[in-house]
């Protein structure tokens, strides 16, 4: 299940986000860093492996659920 309109100060280290705008995924990954006072966050995006500033005013933040990653053969 996700959240839509994720707020910045709703937003921990570690947490999984996704960040649309008009209907189109442009970012997915793992929250970094976030500094409230400024309504701004990092992510390192899963696409790339790359910090991303992202901007909450002008992308649509949600919570995401980690996918489990299958467990590997004993």
């Amino acid at each position: 299940m996700e959240a839509q309109g994720v707020l910045t100060g709703q937003l921990r280290v570690g947490d999984q986000i996704e960040a649309w705008h008009n209907g189109k995924l442009f970012h997915r990954g793992r929250v970094m860093d976030v500094v409230p006072a400024l309504e701004l966050f990092w992510i390192l995006d899963a696409r790339t492996g790359t910090r991303k500033l992202l901007d909450p005013e002008a992308l649509e933040i949600r919570h995401v659920e980690e996918q489990a990653k299958p467990l590997a053969p004993a």
